[in-house]
């Protein structure tokens, strides 16, 4: 950046010297016209040379390096944004479009970067033109300096008022640009669902919708750029013509040479192309202050999650689980998913959640890896409290096997070793075959080398199941939650995803949670959750003959 300025300095000071030549030729040609010499001419014209090739040297480095250094800025701004991404909790992607987000970290950050880059650039060179050409100007004649820079404060007035329109306009053109990438995002992510119920047109409509809108929006920011720059261009008349006729009347009453003339004409021209460049800046100044801002409002926001300063590593893990007078929100507008909750499950055990939805079944299992913390008392593991250890530490531990399997795009390889990165092949190949999945993966076309496609579209849904317990089994926790992992699948997938994750289960303390109610009959201890808490508490069979609520779910199930 130093060196940037640098260069700029000697851009500047080539365009600079250039009024003084001409005037340093025309008093001469005008007072004493021996005076100006071939080799004065010469000698000049060299001079003004040797300048031009430093200013060539000194451009290339600006439009060069000086833009691996916005890039790098842009790099290192993107690194941390989405560092910071990483680290949010659930509760933030559960009110913050994916879109928006995307929008933020690459339209937004270039602007930001160019911004970076340019602005000092750009303020270093106008404002030492502008202060070289007020002092050489008034060294000439200060009366006639004094009335062109008077004229300034029209033109900042005027540029003030245009840029707090410009502002707002792009802050709500970036916006909406979000929006729009959030909703093409959903339609197609959903796009089998658009083709299911043939409403292309529907989407095609609600596109048109925001698409509209953000020309409106760019319709009102083109307006006040064009009025930015219309008042820009008379006040560029303007000042010319105040030069032209009191430089005249100057000269008619020998106030100032026809040399100092010709350099006002020159300065006013390096003038106002310093005013230009502002000027042409301006938008891009005001799209990068927009980024700027939006880039703040993702890393302003909190951290909700975050290691303890006395955090320690959850080592030797046996799978004691104890939750303790457990309160649990959403938000503090929201009312209570979870209510003064007590459970003790002994290493091992296998705990099965059911009942109606809404009863805090996924919510409970969400608190264990602290996607979420607790609004009121603990839960530990092993005797230590979950908020004490670190959070990879505690996620380590903890494997988490969901209805909806989400495959990256990649290979079912990546994939698989996702659970362990730098696993062997042989370890991978391993995993796959307790999770039941090496015999349909070695039919794919590529074996393990198979796309799998955007969010594992080229597999079936017992497919993807399998990779996703594959890649379970590779991570080897000791406690497992199983989110109603089979309960979108056939008969025939669910019966072999169903022994891979008894499989999986064996020595494990597990959470189930499960609307096939067939599944959990071998659970340590099923608790029947409603809106109320804990119902019913006990196994599969002292449940039926208790009679209550599981008795009789288990009775229309059976029905």
């Amino acid at each position: 950046m130093v060196f940037d300025l640098f260069c700029a300095l000697f851009t500047t000071f080539c365009e600079l010297i250039l009024p003084l030549i001409a005037r340093f030729i025309t008093d001469n040609a005008t007072n004493d016209i021996a005076a100006l010499t071939t080799r004065a001419i010469l000698s000049v014209g060299a001079i003004y040379l040797v300048l031009r090739i430093i200013d060539t040297a000194a451009n290339y480095y600006m439009a060069s390096v000086g833009h691996v250094m916005g890039a790098k800025m842009e790099t290192d701004m993107r690194r941390d944004m989405f560092a910071h991404l990483q680290n949010l909790s659930s509760s933030f992607y559960d009110n913050t479009k994916v879109g928006q987000i995307m929008s933020r970290i690459t339209n937004d950050l270039f602007d930001v970067t160019e911004f970076a880059h340019h602005c000092p650039e750009e303020l270093f060179i106008s404002t030492i033109k502008i202060v070289v050409s007020f002092i050489i100007l008034g060294s000439f004649n200060i009366w006639l300096t004094l009335i062109i820079f008077s004229i300034i404060p029209l033109i900042i007035i005027s540029t003030r008022y245009f840029n707090v329109k410009m502002r707002t306009q792009f802050k709500r053109q970036r916006t909406q640009i979000g929006e729009l990438n959030a909703q093409v995002e959903d339609a197609l992510l959903g796009i089998r669902v658009v083709h299911s119920f043939a409403n292309e047109e529907c989407e095609k409509e609600k596109f048109e919708g925001g698409n509209s809108k953000l020309l409106d929006i760019k319709k009102v920011s083109y307006k006040y750029m064009a009025g930015f720059q219309s008042s820009t261009r008379l006040f560029d008349g303007l000042m010319y013509i105040v030069i032209v006729v009191a430089g005249a009347f100057f000269i008619k009453y020998g106030k100032i040479t026809a040399g100092d003339f010709t350099a006002y004409l020159l300065y006013a021209s390096t003038l106002l192309s310093s005013i230009r460049r502002i000027v042409d800046f301006m938008e891009q100044f005001q799209r990068g202050m927009t980024g700027i801002e939006r880039f703040f409002e993702i890393m302003d926001s909190p951290v909700e999650i975050t290691d303890a300063p006395n955090a320690v590593d959850l080592n030797d893990v046996s799978g004691d689980i104890q939750f303790d007078n457990v309160t649990f929100s959403y938000s503090s507008e929201n009312e209570n998913v979870l209510n003064n909750l007590s459970l003790h499950v002994k290493p091992g055990d296998t705990v099965a959640l059911v009942g109606p939805s809404g009863g805090g079944k996924t919510t409970l299992c969400s608190l264990i890896p602290r996607f979420y913390d607790v609004t009121d008392g603990t839960i530990s593991i092993d005797g230590k409290d979950i908020k004490s250890l670190k959070l990879k530490s505690l996620r380590s531990n903890i494997g988490v096997v969901q209805q909806d399997i989400y495959l990256f795009s990649g290979t079912v390889y990546e994939n698989i070793e996702y659970g362990r990165p730098g696993a062997t092949k042989a370890e991978i190949m391993e995993a796959a075959k307790l999770a039941g999945a090496h015999d349909f993966i070695m039919d794919l076309e590529d074996g393990y080398d198979t796309y799998v496609g955007e969010r594992g579209v080229k597999l079936s849904g017992g497919q993807k199941q399998r990779v996703g317990i594959a890649r379970v089994f590779l991570k080897n926790p000791p406690i497992l939650i199983l989110d109603e992992a089979t309960s979108a699948l056939d008969n025939e997938s669910e019966r072999i995803v169903q022994e891979s994750l008894e499989r999986l289960a064996k020595g494990r303390t597990t959470f189930v949670i499960a609307h096939r109610l067939t599944t959990i009959k071998n659970a340590s201890t099923i608790l029947v959750l409603t809106e109320n808490g804990i119902e019913e508490k006990g196994n599969h069979k002292e449940l039926l003959e208790a009679g209550g609520l599981y008795s009789h779910m288990y009775s229309m199930y059976r029905s």
